[in-house]
This record gives C-alpha cells, structure tokens and sequence, in this order.
C-alpha cells in the first residue's frame, strides 16, 4: 500500500500513515476549526485538500530547464565521489532541485526540510509527485555545495560559458559587459574584505553579460577591492579564448568602467585580435589636453539660450603605466546648475569624462551608443543579485560561494528563458523576476498522481491562466 508523508511545519518531524478512506486514530490528521461566519455562512478549515503546492510556476520552469539543459551541463561538470550503490539522489536532481528552488525565491539550503516534500518540486526533478521518495534535505544540499575543489569549481564557471555560446547564435561582432557589485558577508568567509565605501566587509563577484541577449557569461566570486590589471587581464583571457572554442569567427568588445581599464587587460585585447572601449579617471594632462574645447564649449553655452551643450574630443593619451599611447574620447558638458552661493542664481558648471578604446569611429556615436548603453548591466546585476539573491555567499569556503554563484547563474538561465517566452505585447514581457515570480510562480495547484497520469488542477480563479498556458505550451519542443 502507498504511503504518503506529512510534514510538520513547526517541528520538522515527518510523520508516515498508509492511505485509507478513513482515517485511524493513530494517524497525524488535524481536526477542522471554524473562524467568524461571512454573510451568517459558517466558515470551516480543514487540511483535507489533497496534496498541494503553492508554486505551479515550477511546471514552467520545468519545461525551461528541459529546453535549456543549463542544469544537466552544470552536473555533468561536477565531480560525483559518492558511493554510487548507495546514492539516493543523482547529480542532476540535486543541482536542478536547488537551481529551481533560488528560481521561486528560496534563497537557502535550509528551504529544503520543507520543500523535499513539495510534489511539484519532486515533478521539477522528474520525479512522481506521490509515489516517489522526497528529496534531499538540507544536508545533502550543504554537502553539494561543498564538494567541489578549486579547479573543479573553475570547470563549473567554465560550464555556464559553454552553456551561453551554446544558447546564443552569434554575429560578427557582440559586446561583452563586465562589472563588479559588492555583497556583504556575515562571519569569517574567505575571500571576505574590507570595503571602505560600503564602509563593511564583504565580496565584490564580478559579472559577465552578453549585450545583446542580456544573458550572463559567467560570474567569479572576488574580494570586495579594486581588481588589478592582472586580475582583469586573467578574467578577459580565459573567458574570450573559452567562447573562441566556440565562436571562432566572432569579433569580441569588452566594455567596462574604470575599474577595467588597465594596461595589462587592453594590451592582452590588442595582440589577440580583441577590442575594448574602458572608463578611464580623469587627471591633470587629460584636462589640459581638453581645455581649450572646454573654454569655446563655455563661450558658445553663455551665448545660448540651452541649458545644457555637448562637445567631444578624441586624442592620443599615454599614461605613466601604459605600454603604448591610446584613443581617448572626452565628452564635455556644461550646463546650468544652482549656485550655492547666490541664492536663486544659475552658474555655468562643466562636467568632464573619458573613455579609452581600441575601436575606430566617430566620438559621439562610440560614447552615446556604444559605451553609454552599459547602464543596462546594473539592470541585469539588480535581477541576479537582489531578484534571485546572488548575494547569499554566507558558507564559510570561498569556492562553496563560487558554486552557489553559479547555481544562481543558472535559475537566472530559466527565468530569462520564462520571460523571453511571454508575447512581445504582453506588459509581463519586460518583467522584473520578482514580478513573474509573484504572478507565475507563486500559484497554488493541486497534484493527483494515478497509475497512468499525472493531473495538476490549477486555481479556476487564476488570474494569468492564459498567460500560463501559453508559456507552457511554447517552452515544448517544436514536434516535427
């Protein structure tokens, strides 16, 4: 006789009673409990509702993973040195298991007490949802985290850079963004490091995105400090000869702000058939080499009526570290500000930046429409980071945060597949995970498991139905 198991919310003790019509004295069944009466109707609770879920949303990320296969190249990568006479649950469904469960906002390995239980989590991981055994608990979750070492966690980045070349087609050209963002840690974690600015200890992962796609490359856990040219020129190697395997004909741009633009990263672009366009600081000689366009700039804006004018500039600039002179651009502005010392009044102030490139064109356009648009990667970063709590690096070994680096990586692969999925004219089409977190994930069904089917009855209240429908039916494969 099949057994079902309940767990208890509060004590996380699992109690296991065979399935009958009626219940015994001796099984765990709470009795059901009447609240205050709507329009003189009693209104009576019960937990006699079947076996449910409240995240329906998991079928579609289900279907994501089937199409993507993002968390079978991860498993495949990692190392399995268990007994595997004695193995419960497979490398897939543990990556998958956890990969989908940051994908519906839980954040922790702890989650997974309550959620091995879960049927459609079990279905998420091509398990029956009643039939079959619940999945691995926390500890196990903690020891997957944990297993990998060094090289093996940097196999594991690799893998993520094989899954975005093997997902996206490419073109002639494609623009890479990098950046860094700082995520505090708590406790004694390696790799943890003052930051004076965020003015705590913490990390500072670096991030890798494709521009035209907005899917991430990869991300590498670091100390929260300013990288150095060797860091950056380590990060751009590795990663540009990774695709090369890959896209042997495609031009690379590397884009950054001023953290990037170091001597030993652009030198490495140049004499490997690379491009790059970096924020640089400004300093003394890149003034003077402006001033002049700065003095007409301030001349021609006091005898305009516009509050604000531009002019851009481009020369050769050396500085004391390089190798070799480079093209910078400098875009200047002026404009009306307050004056904080005559109240009420206007003062022309000028507002200078610089950008160092290896690619040919005009200034504006390489500024305004090349090196500009990168202000969609701190989106991007906002939606791995807070979205789908990448900054959850609390385990103590620095190349354990690396995996679940890369396990956030990869339900950001299935939300983006989600949402790329949505009709163009669809306002959810430009959703922010959380949102399609709230209106897609979170849906309560009801699972029934027959000996030839499966049925999951969805709320007849839901309010994205058809929304749902359409995602799931267009995330199946095209039958030929």
């Amino acid at each position: 006789m099949r057994e079902i198991h309940v767990a208890n919310r509060y004590r996380h003790e699992c109690f296991a009673y065979p399935r009958r019509a009626t219940a015994t004295m001796t099984e765990a069944t709470l009795l059901p409990f009447d609240l205050p009466a709507v329009h003189r109707k009693k209104l009576t609770v019960d937990f006699d509702g079947g076996n449910q879920s409240s995240d329906a949303g998991l079928l579609l990320l289900r279907q994501a993973e089937r199409r993507l296969g993002v968390c079978r190249r991860l498993a495949a990568a990692m190392p399995d040195r268990r007994d595997q006479s004695r193995v419960d649950h497979t490398m897939v469904e543990l990556v998958t298991a956890r990969t989908v469960a940051i994908a519906c906002g839980y954040k922790d390995g702890n989650d997974f007490n309550r959620l091995r239980h879960d049927p459609l989590m079990k279905i998420a991981v091509e398990r029956c949802p009643e039939s079959a055994d619940p999945l691995a608990s926390q500890s196990t979750i903690s020891r997957l985290e944990n297993a990998l070492r060094k090289v093996e966690a940097a196999r594991l980045s690799a893998a993520l850079v094989d899954q975005f070349c093997s997902f996206v087609k490419p073109r002639k050209e494609e623009i890479l963004d990098i950046d860094d963002t700082f995520c505090a840690a708590h406790g004694g974690q390696q790799l943890a490091f003052w930051n004076a600015h965020e003015d705590e200890r913490g990390f500072s992962p670096m991030h890798i995105y494709h521009v035209r796609s907005g899917t991430p490359v990869v991300a590498i856990l670091r100390s929260a400090k300013t990288p150095k040219g060797t860091e950056v020129r380590t990060v751009v190697k590795h990663v540009t000869r990774r695709i090369r395997e890959h896209w042997p004909k495609t031009r690379l741009i590397w884009r950054g702000d001023s953290h990037y633009g170091r001597d030993e990263a652009m030198e490495w672009a140049e004499n490997n058939d690379t491009d790059y366009i970096f924020g640089i600081g400004g300093n003394s000689v890149l003034a003077a080499s402006v001033a002049g366009e700065i003095d007409y700039l301030c001349v021609r804006h006091a005898f305009s009526s516009e509050d604000k004018m531009r002019r851009y500039a481009s020369f050769q600039y050396r500085a004391g570290t390089w190798s070799h002179s480079r093209r910078v651009i400098a875009r200047l502005e002026v404009s009306l500000q307050p004056d904080p010392d005559a109240k009420g009044c206007m003062r022309q102030e000028v507002d200078v930046r610089y950008v160092v490139t290896s690619l040919a064109g005009d200034a504006q356009h390489l500024y305004e429409n090349v090196y500009c648009q990168r202000g969609q990667m701190e989106n991007l970063i906002k939606l791995h980071k807070a979205q789908l709590a990448s900054d959850r690096t609390s385990c103590h070994s620095a190349i354990a945060n690396q995996v679940r680096l890369v396990l956030h990586t990869a339900a950001f692969w299935l939300m983006a597949l989600v949402r790329s999925t949505i009709p163009a004219g669809n306002p959810m089409a430009k959703a922010e995970f959380t949102t399609i977190r709230e209106r897609l994930i979170k849906i309560g069904a009801r699972v029934l498991e027959h000996v030839a089917r499966i049925r999951i009855h969805l709320p007849t209240s839901c309010p994205e139905q058809a929304l749902f429908r359409e995602i799931a039916v267009g995330l199946m494969p095209a039958v030929p």
